[in-house]
């Protein structure tokens, strides 16, 4: 039995969840990974992502010195962009100055809106605000997002405009506490496995009563006294119709909605047309089982709202959200314990990288940009003269790529993002790509999106690392190193401070601070004015971190949110309209299309495709009926072509009652069969965010010689 050298306790770097981690160090080698029993948010419990892996920290093909693209002289004939024959080895200041004199090159002539950046949600609450800092402070531009604008948008903005906060109002560990909940546009099981043990605890030991509301039948099903099997991109309807039968059969909670909320008599007014019968006709969902479920919610002396993007991903995300917040509102299960409205993130720092500031729209603490008070806050932190921080409203992650052209953004920084794999219609997001006249992209390995850079930074994994991430409960959790950096990559502040200086330099600015000693001083410079974070320090968040708001150093952290009050004042009904999904099937294109995650793997895949996992799940699988396979001929195991009017993929199919008559899924992990390929890239129009969960699509038989290697990218060249 190996006996470590040392075991040091850090964050899971997969999903929102936030699992703490011990990682068992032999020799600077981590060997295993285990959890303590008295950890707060897992208990000791881990998945296989959170247990093993973390071995992609040293697969061969990670990146651990500076890169730079040969010329076509150098290179001669191209290859393939994520050839390594095509770049060429250099020092940190030969990377470093390169990237500074082409950005400062683009941004002197091309001004502000030439330039853009995608923070990540994978990085530090540090790494986050450093980046978005960069950019804001020195080229004076709000365009700075995130993959939020991907996964739950639609959440965030209509749980700002309905309560002033888009963060979960609870805690997930407080599903326990649950009489009833609400589980919806979530498979949980896969995509936040220690939450879903704590749903099954709830109603196996705490007699807690489990609906789920969901086109395919996710695992929770078995556990559910109530499965709502409704047709994509149909929330609205049937959660609308939940509303109807709460307020027509009294089952409404009028103190709360004469004490906290505004807007009912308007909303009122909207329900007469969302009968369950009506909802019946949209979404497939039995109009009884519609009545079942409201009356489960509305008199349940607790209850609460779990959900993930199968709301949010969609054209109609915030109507989505926004039918959610309403039944909370009706009932008045939220502001106290054991109830809520709980969005799950979807990364280990997506709620952290939005509270840093890593959005279009709002500075650190979610503070508009366009709002004068706000910006002068943060000129006088970095400063920076009166008046010289941009008011202008920034692009979001997919109007920035739409924006690559002459006279639009020319430069984008990418940080541990994949477009090229999370971006819908990558026919589309190619053209983009190539359109653009400066690539930068720091990551750990060259993905399908650091193929098209033009200088490659290599940072470090969470396990070589300091920082902290902030989870889905809004716990601020401490991030350690486990061993040194591989290589010559380094960690993403100290690479972001070393090229703010060189740019502040070129342009003779000498305004923001850059000479951080460690992580530490980077989270109090934004805690002095986002006072969420005020009282969080690295010591006091030692053992088992804080939820916030923290507004003091005395302050204990706040697992419920909305107890008095909301932070806009009064709770906000909206009327809603029913608005299909932008793509329904029909005659074509008969499927409808959704897509998602497995167990085993995350993402773009650019960790766990470069990991053990890999060999767990090995290829992309379409999960069809068996009638729907029946009737066209497909066998479990067959090699099919899947179709839609952007694009195509050949993967293997997977006959299975998990999914519905009429809806097949695939996992948007592979690069070989890229879901996003097919996906519709039509937007909310108050979010921002594509409709990942709906488009119409044809299957049809295919040959083993049609299906793509696993080695494939979607690079220049190859689609």
């Amino acid at each position: 039995m190996i006996k470590p050298d040392r075991i040091v306790t850090t964050t899971c770097p997969y999903c929102g969840v936030g699992c703490n981690l011990e990682l068992h160090v032999k020799d600077d080698f981590i060997f295993k990974v285990t959890s303590p029993f008295d950890s707060p948010v897992n208990h000791g419990n881990l998945c296989v992502k959170g247990r093993f892996g973390y071995d992609y920290i040293y697969h061969p093909k990670r990146v651990t010195t500076p890169l730079i693209r040969k010329t076509k002289q150098e290179a001669g004939r191209r290859t393939q962009a994520f050839d390594l024959s095509e770049w060429r080895e250099v020092s940190w200041d030969e990377a470093l100055d390169y990237a500074a004199d082409r950005l400062v090159e683009i941004y002197k002539r091309g001004g502000s809106d030439a330039m853009a950046v995608y923070c990540c949600a994978k990085a530090t609450n540090e790494d986050n605000y450093l980046l978005q800092k960069m950019y804001r402070s020195i080229f004076r531009t709000n365009n700075v997002d995130h993959c939020t604008r991907l996964c739950h948008a639609g959440s965030v903005v209509a749980l700002q405009q309905a309560v002033g906060s888009s963060a979960m109002s609870n805690t997930a560990s407080q599903v326990i506490q649950n009489d009833v909940f609400i589980v919806t546009g979530s498979n949980t099981t896969e995509n936040h496995p220690i939450i879903s043990l704590q749903m099954k605890e709830a109603v196996q030991k705490h007699g807690a009563k489990m609906i789920v509301v969901d086109p395919r039948r996710i695992e929770l099903v078995d556990f559910a006294d109530l499965w709502l099997p409704l047709k994509p991109g149909t929330n609205v309807p049937v959660f609308t119709a939940m509303a109807y039968v709460i307020v027509t059969e009294n089952l409404v909670n009028h103190d709360f909605i004469n004490d906290r909320t505004e807007g009912y008599t308007e909303f009122l007014a909207s329900l007469e047309d969302f009968t369950p019968e009506y909802a019946e006709k949209i979404s497939g969902v039995p109009a009884e089982d519609i009545r079942k479920a409201a009356r489960m919610y509305a008199t349940a002396k607790n209850a609460a709202i779990y959900w993930g993007m199968g709301i949010s991903q969609l054209s109609h995300g915030t109507a989505s959200a926004l039918a959610l917040i309403h039944l909370a509102f009706l009932t008045g299960h939220i502001g106290r314990d054991g109830t809520g409205l709980n969005p799950l993130r979807g990364q280990n720092n997506v709620q952290g990288a939005s509270d840093m500031g890593a959005m279009p729209f709002h500075y650190p603490g979610y503070m508009r940009v366009d709002n004068e008070d706000n910006a002068a806050k943060w000129e006088k932190t970095w400063n920076i003269e009166a008046g010289g921080l941009s008011r202008k409203l920034g692009l979001t992650t997919t109007e920035i790529l739409s924006h690559a052209h002459e006279g639009g953004v020319r430069a984008l920084y990418i940080m541990g993002e994949n477009p090229m794999m999370s971006e819908p219609n990558l026919n589309e997001t190619r053209k983009h790509m190539e359109q653009l006249e400066f690539l930068v992209a720091q990551d750990i390995f060259i993905n399908e999106s650091g193929a098209f850079a033009d200088v490659f930074l290599p940072a470090t994994p969470f396990a070589e690392k300091d920082g902290t991430f902030s989870n889905t409960d809004r716990r601020v959790q401490r991030v350690r190193a486990a061993q040194k950096p591989r290589g010559q990559s380094r960690p993403d502040w100290q690479i972001i401070c070393d090229l703010a200086l060189r740019l502040e330099s070129r342009l003779g600015r000498v305004t923001a601070k850059w000479d951080y000693s460690n992580p530490e001083e980077i989270l109090r410079e934004m805690a002095g004015v986002n006072l969420d974070y005020a009282g969080i320090t690295y010591e006091r968040i030692d053992k088992v971190g804080l939820i916030y708001p923290v507004p003091n150093m005395n302050h204990p952290g706040t697992p419920t949110l909305f107890k008095d009050s909301f932070p806009r004042g009064r709770g906000k009904f909206h009327v809603l309209d029913y608005v299909p999904v932008m793509e329904e099937a029909d005659d074509e294109f008969p499927f409808i299309l959704t897509t998602g995650r497995v167990l085993e793997h995350w993402h773009g895949g650019t960790m766990t495709r470069n990991s053990a996992l890999n060999e767990a799940y090995p290829e992309a699988r379409v999960q069809m009926h068996p009638a729907d396979a029946e009737m066209h001929g497909i066998r479990d195991g067959d090699p099919v072509k899947v179709q839609s009017r952007r694009g195509e993929v050949v993967l293997r199919a997977t006959v299975t009652e998990k999914t519905t008559v009429g809806v097949v899924f695939i996992p948007f992990h592979f690069a070989e069969a890229a879901a996003n390929l097919l996906t519709n890239d039509a937007l909310d129009p108050q979010a921002k965010i594509p409709e990942f969960k709906a488009c119409a699509v044809q299957v049809f038989p295919a040959r083993e010689d049609e299906l793509a290697h696993p080695d494939v990218m979607l690079s220049r060249g190859r689609y």
